[in-house]
């Protein structure tokens, strides 16, 4: 008896498949604008930069800043990824420590990313918002396991994210700071989390390894 076949593409895989394109594509679109332009773009220049309709861009996303938010976020999260180079992110407060530091040289390793860090940095609240979760998690798993201080954590993650936020903009945005000097600081930021000044200069003094880009 002949086996009866499924259909290859029913529709409803079609549509979601349709959509998940188009929705990438304004992401990326979003992507581009917010590193030439910045979070203050209009949606008319987002909608004429992905050659779309501004109704198109309303059936995907409420508004521009939450298409923004994502667009950030996902280049944020790819390159989290890239970062940790297959390495669990809170495996070790070494490689959690590598990731931060590699952030102050994204202009030599992600361009696109680097300015749209640079533009989103007019809005620290607004960045902070799009990367300030996955940092989080990160950090509280490491104090869940005893590595980080329990006590205040939120407290001290308020701390640390407006000192991130800090060296980032000293490094790509009002050009105060060189990344190797923006580590150097970073290892001063440490004792936020009760780092000693030894152990923070000897974390800081690791070589960092940066995996391939595409």
């Amino acid at each position: 008896m002949a086996r009866k076949q499924q259909p290859v593409n029913p529709p409803g895989n079609r549509q979601a498949a349709y959509s998940a394109r188009n929705r990438a594509s304004l992401i990326e679109h979003a992507q581009e604008v917010l590193a030439e332009i910045g979070p203050d773009a209009t949606v008319e220049q987002i909608s004429a930069h992905a050659q779309v309709s501004p109704t198109t861009l309303y059936k995907y996303f409420d508004n521009k800043e939450a298409l923004f938010a994502e667009a950030l976020d996902t280049a944020w999260k790819e390159w989290v990824v890239w970062s940790y180079g297959g390495v669990a992110p809170a495996s070790s407060l070494e490689a959690v420590l590598d990731t931060a530091r590699k952030i102050l040289w994204v202009d030599r390793t992600h361009p696109l990313l680097a300015k749209m860090i640079r533009n989103s940095l007019e809005r620290p609240s607004f960045f902070l918002a799009a990367v300030q979760e996955g940092a989080a998690k990160t950090l509280r798993t490491l104090s869940k396991n005893g590595i980080l201080p329990t006590e205040d954590f939120d407290k001290r993650m308020i701390l640390w994210g407006n000192a991130g936020v800090g060296l980032l903009a000293a490094v790509h945005v009002t050009r105060q700071l060189t990344p190797a000097e923006a580590e150097e600081s970073m290892a001063i930021a440490l004792s936020i989390w009760g780092i000693s000044e030894a152990k923070a200069k000897k974390l800081m003094s690791r070589p960092l390894v940066f995996p391939p880009t595409k």
